[in-house]
């Protein structure tokens, strides 16, 4: 084995611009891939990063049956809430675990009835986490001892004709699916550039809601942010082994075409990337093709030297590989490199914040992270690509013939 790779690395030089070219540009490309890599996972935290926290957070915590009503958003108290808190706030992933009254309504004045989602949140925590407080266009965000106050959407806002210190009459669907009624003054709107999440969700503070709605000193839901999307599984084993009888779910199924979204950009760049490494490895199919015309005497020799076609081959597979690994060593180094820097410097992103709308939720630059198992994977796939690019002129080599070889001009 020695030997074959010592004659394999002599061949890939001596034709050393030729293999530099083709090392450099599967590196180059395998580069794009590791950088975009790294934008999308920047992106993600960005983007659905924000959408996740503003839709609901990454885990969500029911009391039991919840799943099964979820639909009509029922009003089930949950046992112990501070205890699946506390378990959550326990794990080094969590930034926090806050408890919420989620419930549906309707919002009225002289413009119409509009339907909502009516969310009580607990304000101190949810302030350093949700885009709503971060993005108040008018007025002030929820205090926890404010009482008939509302927080609305700009979108609703605008529907309902309302600015900041108007009242409006809110209705909403309290224990036992009866209603209630209370007439509520805006304090604050939010423009989050998302219209679909503005017309249809209002907050107020969690105390007022559970006065409200009857359910003194209770709430319906526990909802988790993390540190970074991905940590969801390991918060969620740990809940329903300290802290079990629960419906622990994340925004993965909470929020399907979220989801959905992610993986077939994901998949659509993959197939991308294997396509541009495809015409990269081009250059390797012909610079192996030249050596086997090039070196056809010199096959002739260790043909008649006794080497046999499957070594033939065999040699000529591992020069098509080291060419390969070579641009594989490149472009990790290379994107990796590129990722790091972008990393601390960021990207800004602010001037597309309006290209669509979960782009809105960018509050500036993006700062792409390094994935290594998908670096390891791009290697892989350029080091495979590379020996089928080699295959078919290490079986056109294996064919000469020695006596034919050693009498070729």
């Amino acid at each position: 084995m020695t030997l074959y790779l010592r004659l394999a690395w002599r061949n890939v030089w001596r034709q050393r611009r030729r293999t530099f070219l083709i090392a450099i540009g599967m590196g180059v490309t395998m580069a794009m891939l590791v950088i975009y890599d790294g934008l999308i996972v920047g992106f993600e935290q960005a983007i659905y990063g924000n959408a996740i926290q503003l839709l609901g957070g990454n885990i969500q915590v029911h009391a039991p049956g919840y799943a099964e009503k979820a639909g009509r958003k029922p009003l089930l108290p949950m046992a112990d809430p501070d205890a699946v808190v506390r378990t959550a706030e326990s794990h080094p992933n969590v930034v926090i675990a806050s408890k919420r009254i989620v419930t549906g309504g309707l919002v009225t004045n002289r413009e119409g009835a509009f339907a909502v989602s009516i969310i009580g949140v607990d304000t101190d925590k949810e302030i350093k986490v949700t885009p709503v407080a971060d993005n108040i266009s008018s007025g002030r965000y929820l205090n926890a001892d404010d009482g008939d106050l509302i927080v609305i959407g700009q979108g609703l806002a605008t529907a309902m004709e309302v600015e900041v210190g108007e009242r409006i009459t809110m209705v909403g669907n309290s224990t036992h699916e009866q209603t209630r009624q209370r007439t509520m003054t805006i304090v604050g709107i939010y423009d989050v550039g998302v219209p679909s999440v503005e017309k249809t969700t209002i907050y107020m503070s969690l105390k007022e809601a559970q006065g409200l709605f009857g359910l003194d000193g209770q709430v319906t839901e526990v909802v988790i942010s993390l540190k970074q999307i991905g940590q969801e599984p390991g918060v969620m084993n740990l809940i329903n082994q300290s802290a079990p009888g629960y419906e622990v779910d994340s925004w993965v199924n909470s929020i399907p075409d979220l989801k959905k979204t992610m993986d077939m950009k994901t998949g659509v760049m993959d197939v991308l990337g294997v396509f541009l490494l495809g015409i990269a490895a081009i250059g390797i199919l012909n610079l192996l093709m030249m050596a086997v015309f090039e070196r056809t005497r010199e096959i002739g020799v260790i043909g008649a030297l006794g080497l046999k076609p499957c070594q033939i081959t065999f040699l000529f597979l591992l020069e098509g590989i080291l060419i390969g690994l070579m641009g594989a060593a490149f472009g990790a180094i290379l994107g990796t490199l590129t990722n790091g820097v972008l990393g601390v410097y960021g990207l800004d992103y602010s001037a597309f914040a309006n290209l669509t709308e979960y782009t809105a939720l960018i509050s500036g630059s993006i700062y792409p992270q390094l994935v290594p198992l998908k670096v390891l994977l791009h290697a892989l796939t350029v080091a495979v690509i590379a020996a089928l690019a080699a295959l078919y002129p290490a079986i056109e080599a294996s064919r000469r013939e020695p006596a034919e070889a050693l009498h070729y001009v």
